[in-house]
């Protein structure tokens, strides 16, 4: 019967190799805090001796539990794992299908920068990385928390690095969420600051502070309000537009009109968080129609199954869509 199939527990034995006890007790934390956790995630019971482990639990949760401990001990080669490195694994063994074979290393797209190699976490962000190294155009749109900035950031600053580039240019649109925050002092760059932070914390990350003031100076990366946008051609550069579901159909005309030579264009936003005036058509939303069919332009649809942040994220995400989604009048009696 169903109840009883979804009710089967395996057990299933592990083996790390080398058998190191360094890399062992940063795959198993302090008080196998480790372990703990990824029992309380994936509801299944994890034994071990020295590098010899052994799970319990339904065959599905077994398998990912699998994955992921060799996922932990391949990493604890190179660095400590804590409780954040082990959440984002966690959100990684979802999305891995851990009954097939680990992908050749040449099948796996990375970024490498001055903090080290940054590959795409499950399938989706694979496709994405892919994509913006394939295509001038690219589209990744979903809800908050599946990288897709932090990655298009990643891609520009690996460009740059490499000379592909000549230089990076972030652009988003000034709409405040849900707010009015009135007359912002300082210079353009100060004023648009606000609205452009999740990409400067991005840059901070991958180059540093320093380094970035630095190339912000000799204007390899550039702030550019999309208002300001209009006239320009965009050479040799690497363009992020960012919050992109805030763009009009108009605006996103012309952003993606300023494309020029040499140049690699990303476009990321959430269109269930438009913050347009009523009655005002999300560019974003109306891109994804006009431009479906058009060959070297790629769009990367993320789900709440991508998101990389706090585990309630993606249930919050799920949450609002249920709200958000009409009722079938069938259901509640309406025409």
């Amino acid at each position: 019967m169903p109840e009883a199939v979804a009710s089967e527990r395996i057990t299933r034995d592990l083996q790390l190799e080398p058998d190191d006890n360094l890399r062992l007790a940063r795959v198993c934390g302090r008080f196998d805090e480790h372990l703990r956790q990824i029992e309380g995630r994936l509801g299944v019971e994890i034994r071990n001796r020295g590098a010899h482990f052994q799970i319990l639990g339904n065959p599905d949760k077994v398998d990912q539990t699998a994955w992921l401990l060799k996922e932990m001990h391949r990493m604890s080669l190179v660095e400590s794992l804590g409780p954040e490195q082990i959440h984002l694994l966690l959100q990684s063994a979802s999305l891995a299908d851990p009954t097939t074979e680990d992908a050749p290393a040449e099948d796996v797209i990375a970024i490498r920068t001055r903090r080290g190699m940054i590959r795409g976490r499950g399938p989706n962000q694979q496709r994405y990385l892919r994509a913006i190294l394939t295509h001038d155009v690219n589209f990744g749109i979903g809800p908050a928390g599946t990288g897709k900035t932090y990655l298009a950031v990643a891609a520009a600053v690996e460009a740059l690095e490499r000379g592909q580039v000549r230089r990076i240019v972030l652009v988003r649109p000034a709409v405040e969420a849900g707010e009015r925050l009135g007359f912002l002092p300082g210079d353009m760059a100060q004023k648009v600051d606000p609205y452009l932070r999740p990409l400067f914390d991005a840059l901070h990350d991958l180059l540093g502070m320093d380094k970035v003031e630095r190339l912000m100076e000799r204007a390899q990366i550039e702030v550019a309000p999309l208002a300001f946008m209009r006239g320009r051609t965009l050479n040799e550069a690497f363009i992020i537009l960012d919050e992109a579901q805030n763009t009009t159909v108009e605006q996103m005309k012309m952003f993606l009109t300023r494309l020029g030579f040499g140049s690699t264009a990303v476009i990321t936003g959430d269109t269930t968080q438009v913050d347009l005036p009523r009655q005002t058509t999300s560019g974003l939303r109306h891109v994804q129609d006009v431009l479906r069919d058009v060959e070297d332009i790629s769009f990367t649809l993320f789900t709440s199954q991508d998101v990389v942040r706090h585990a309630l994220v993606q249930k919050i995400v799920d949450a609002y869509a249920r709200w958000e989604t009409p009722a079938d009048p069938l259901e509640t009696g309406g025409d």
